[in-house]
């Protein structure tokens, strides 16, 4: 079953297609909303947090690959699916280079666009839920002291207690202790998993308290 959670936003210029597709997806238990333009998209694409997306490569204001474009530009992009033509073949290789996960030539059979949208679907539930983790992981280091963020940054690139000890003049034993409190602060049950969730993001520009 498909996850409920997730949008499939359709996007076609025609009334009829755009009916359809809904009607299909509908009746396979995806919860699904349409759009007349890729212009009407855009407008409410930053509002969109679980979604993914399924237009048509040709229409009239803006073409699929363009919509393509315009998302990733704004760092709104959702895992999408291209419907084309015959002989857009070049345009949809254009599109998988924008992002799309697939491309799906014209006349398709329900089976194969549902797959598809199925894919995207588990995509757009699975980058929320790494959304959520990394949320939840800057969350946690700002509860970091600026002692404890540089302890953080020395264990992330491997170095040993007392590598770090010497670069931040203090003792071994003081690191330790600093690294058991971001631990227990970042909700880590091992070093594996302390590195694991840093990793995800980025700590360059991350700064704590004083220690």
């Amino acid at each position: 079953m498909p996850s409920a959670d997730v949008v499939v936003h359709i996007v076609d210029d025609e009334e009829s297609v755009r009916a359809s597709l809904a009607f299909l997806l509908d009746t396979a238990g995806f919860a699904v909303r349409t759009h007349a333009s890729a212009i009407a998209f855009l407008e409410i694409a930053a509002e969109i947090k679980n979604g993914c997306l399924v237009t048509d490569l040709r229409m009239p204001d803006i073409d699929g690959v363009e919509l393509l474009r315009r998302l990733n530009e704004a760092g709104n992009m959702l895992p999408a699916i291209v419907v084309t033509g015959h002989g857009d073949v070049q345009m949809a290789v254009e599109a998988m280079k924008n992002g799309a996960l697939d491309f799906i030539e014209k006349p398709f059979s329900d089976d194969t666009i549902l797959e598809s949208i199925r894919r995207a679907v588990d995509k757009a539930a699975t980058d929320l839920e790494a959304d959520e983790v990394a949320a939840r992981t800057r969350e946690r280091l700002t509860t970091l002291s600026e002692r404890e963020i540089q302890v953080l940054r020395g264990v992330v690139a491997g170095q040993p207690n007392k590598a770090i000890a010497f670069e931040l003049g203090i003792s071994p034993r003081t690191v330790e202790v600093y690294r058991a409190g971001l631990m227990a602060k970042m909700q880590a049950k091992s070093l594996a998993e302390l590195v694991r969730m840093v990793m995800e993001i980025d700590l360059g520009s991350t700064t704590g308290k004083p220690a």
